[in-house]
């Protein structure tokens, strides 16, 4: 089987409450609930490419990390019907804006989950898991916490 390496950005906030929530998409091909992802651009840093999959399939602007939240690993299946096994880095990010217009807007949906809802919508078990992580002192995760620091 092929490899593949893709970069992901998780738009982050915090509600009135004071809960994280993260900002999912649904997927074009089977409407599955997945974070703005994509390949890695040439002459971007990946998380500048990340920055850029969430403004085109979320509609968000914000702080993006330069350090990474974690990897998973998924089964993309190719026009006819290869697969490709993906390894994606997952970039956080603050979001500051949410656009009401944006580029894939008709194609995919977008929503707020709590980090334990929102991994019991992915299929991926790496990306569940470190979704869940998330759910408990958020803040304490150091790429976290140094993205606030710089708000």
């Amino acid at each position: 089987m092929m490899q593949g390496e893709q970069i992901a950005a998780l738009p982050l906030h915090w509600d009135k409450k004071g809960r994280l929530q993260v900002l999912m998409v649904t997927s074009r091909d089977t409407g599955r609930w997945v974070m703005p992802k994509g390949w890695e651009m040439d002459g971007l840093k990946p998380w500048s490419a990340a920055e850029i999959e969430a403004l085109e399939e979320a509609g968000v602007r914000g702080r993006i990390s330069s350090d990474e939240l974690g990897v998973y690993h998924y089964d993309k299946v190719l026009d006819g019907g290869k697969l490709l096994r993906c390894q994606v880095r997952v970039y956080p990010m603050i979001v500051d804006t949410l656009l009401r217009e944006w580029k894939e807007r008709h194609e995919r949906k977008r929503r707020w989950f709590s980090p334990l809802a929102a991994a019991r919508r992915v299929h991926e078990p790496e990306l569940a898991n470190l979704l869940r992580g998330l759910s408990d002192k958020p803040k304490r995760q150091p790429v976290i916490r140094q993205l606030i620091g710089k708000s």
